[in-house]
């Protein structure tokens, strides 16, 4: 007999909970989420915190492309668009390339997404499954083998070095293929280590994918963010060979502090390009109307703003490792400096074991940043949740003011 009973219901529902799917019962929130809402109870107590937790600039997305988005919503560009986007803002994709790389695309190869992050989903689920293998080098942002378990496929961590800049080798590539590998994953400048290939590495790493026939996501995301001595290259412009073989990942949040917007891109070959606008299609349909309008702007309009925000971030890059130089001999801490984004990655596991500030003592990384979030008030990232023990994250992606009360603030905490 059917009952009604609002009562009956109520009840079993809460007894019963919620049956989950395995793909998603296994999976842990982002880590740098995590850190920052920890960050953020503190400061809704009133507590005054220093946080270096999240990769997003500091900065007003620049005029321009504010006013464009207006004028997008005053034009009526508030409607459904092409799930894969709108043709204005691929042609500003490909001409961008073409005009900063030398990189010859067209529209159908382009498919814009809801932030890159969405792309790299996109990639893997169209190109991966149950079965087949990814190659990530560590450490390697958070979401890399979350995104690939949730594809089915099977993360294979390739461990880089502080002293070889955290760049993996060409031979460590070729040693971690296997029949299952479907896909290397390459960042480049890197989060969360800064890390920037050398061209001639780069180049070492795209002759081993063509040698061996592999397809590599090159994810560019922090492209315009580079430091003196640092070089960029556009992975699929190392040939037509290494080309037919990449997939570029990319987007305008990064360089034009336009994080909130959520537009990201993917270049690729056709035939996938169209396998992921057809799974975009079902899944999230069209990214935001008004923000492509606005990022057709940022691609397409003056780019002094993008130049101005990275001259910042280089002076803020060079008085963390100014700071960070003397802790070398002082504590033990070690580090390789960053060519790009904007993250300071230092290894603290010197200090395990021994009394910080207030007698407390940790034996890992995450213990080291939930002292130094209750001790000192100052937030960081774990370099567990990137495959790095001993690590932690600093993203300088905040005010000299902050940069620099945080960093006494972690030095006293050192200091014990």
């Amino acid at each position: 007999m059917l009952r009604l009973d609002r009562e009956f219901w109520k009840v079993e529902i809460c007894m019963s909970g919620v049956r989950l799917s395995p793909a998603v019962s296994s999976l842990k929130p982002s880590a740098t989420l995590a850190a920052a809402a920890k960050a953020k109870e503190l400061k809704a107590k009133g507590i005054t915190v220093y946080d270096f937790t999240l990769g997003e600039p500091d900065f007003n997305t620049p005029e321009n492309v504010r006013k464009a988005a207006v004028a997008a919503m005053e034009a009526g560009h508030t409607h459904y668009t092409a799930s894969g986007g709108i043709p204005e803002l691929k042609k500003a994709v490909c001409e961008t390339y073409k005009r900063d790389y030398q990189l010859e695309v067209t529209p159908a190869q382009v498919l814009i997404s809801n932030g890159a992050k969405h792309s790299i989903h996109n990639v893997l689920a169209a190109l991966c499954g149950p079965g087949d293998e990814v190659i990530i080098p560590g450490p390697y942002w958070v979401s890399y083998s979350a995104l690939v378990e949730l594809a089915g496929a099977t993360p294979v961590i390739v461990d880089t070095t502080e002293e070889s800049g955290f760049c993996m080798s060409a031979d460590q590539f070729r040693k971690a293929i296997t029949p299952r590998t479907r896909l290397m994953m390459l960042n480049n400048p890197s989060n969360p280590t800064g890390a920037t290939y050398p061209i001639d590495k780069l180049k070492a790493l795209a002759d081993v994918a063509v040698e061996r026939d592999i397809m590599v996501l090159s994810d560019e995301i922090y492209e315009k963010l580079l430091y003196k001595g640092a070089e960029f290259k556009c992975f699929a412009t190392f040939g037509p060979e290494v080309a037919k073989r990449t997939i570029i990942v990319s987007g305008v949040s990064k360089a034009y502090a336009m994080t909130g917007w959520r537009i990201g891109w993917t270049i690729g070959p056709v035939d996938a390009i169209k396998a992921m606008d057809n799974l975009q299609s079902q899944e999230t349909s069209n990214p935001c109307s008004v923000s492509q309008y606005a990022a057709v702007e940022a691609l397409n309009g003056p780019q002094q703003s993008v130049e101005a925000m990275r001259v910042e971030f280089e002076k803020r890059r060079n008085y963390v490792m100014g700071r960070l130089q003397p802790w070398r001999e002082k504590f033990g801490v070690t580090f390789a400096e960053p060519g790009g984004a904007f993250y300071a990655f230092f290894n603290v596991s010197s200090r395990f074991g021994k009394p910080l500030a207030g007698g407390v003592v940790v034996n890992n990384a995450t213990d080291f940043c939930t002292a130094l979030l209750e001790q000192a008030h100052v937030a960081l990232v774990t370099g567990d949740a990137f495959g790095a023990p001993g690590y932690v994250r600093l993203s300088f992606a905040t005010s000299q003011e902050v940069i620099k009360a945080g960093l006494d603030r972690i030095e006293a905490f050192l200091a014990g």
